[in-house]
């Protein structure tokens, strides 16, 4: 199990009309989809081709999500969501999620995502997928990679 690997990969989100409410606030489903997209970023930056993961008949299924809100969000804030694994198990990861408008801290989340096979079992993790994950050190791609705080 990786308890914490200490860094973080940021991915910039700009609030779009379609996530608002009427108050021009956030809706707050939308965190989740944050969280998506600073996963998915956080992945590539270790070299994931998630897509190949699918392809070979493997996916990750989110089987618990939880967020917690400190301030909202607005119409066109540019925003920072900071993405940390903070588990690796033989079948689960665990990331957490931080939300920052410049240094104000908008809101944290997690997410535990189960590895299944195509009929939707449970398997343990494919080993390059482990080893991807478990090495700190690599970063791929335009990562923005920064210490976690």
């Amino acid at each position: 199990m990786v308890s914490s690997i200490g860094q973080s990969v940021s991915t910039e989100i700009r609030v779009r009309y379609a996530e608002i409410d009427g108050q021009r606030v956030a809706h707050h489903a939308v965190y989740l989809v944050w969280f998506e997209a600073g996963r998915a970023a956080f992945l590539r930056a270790r070299g994931v081709d998630y897509l190949a993961l699918e392809a070979s008949g493997k996916f990750m299924a989110v089987v618990s999500a939880n967020v917690c809100y400190r301030a909202p969000a607005h119409y066109d804030d540019l925003l920072t969501v900071a993405t940390s694994l903070v588990a690796l198990l033989s079948r689960a990861i665990t990331f957490t999620y931080r939300v920052f408008r410049g240094a104000e801290l908008l809101a944290t989340g997690e997410t535990r995502l189960v590895m299944l096979d195509n009929r939707g079992a449970a398997i343990a993790l494919p080993a390059q997928l482990r080893a991807a994950l478990s090495d700190s050190s690599s970063y791929k791609g335009d990562a923005n990679v920064s210490p976690l705080a």
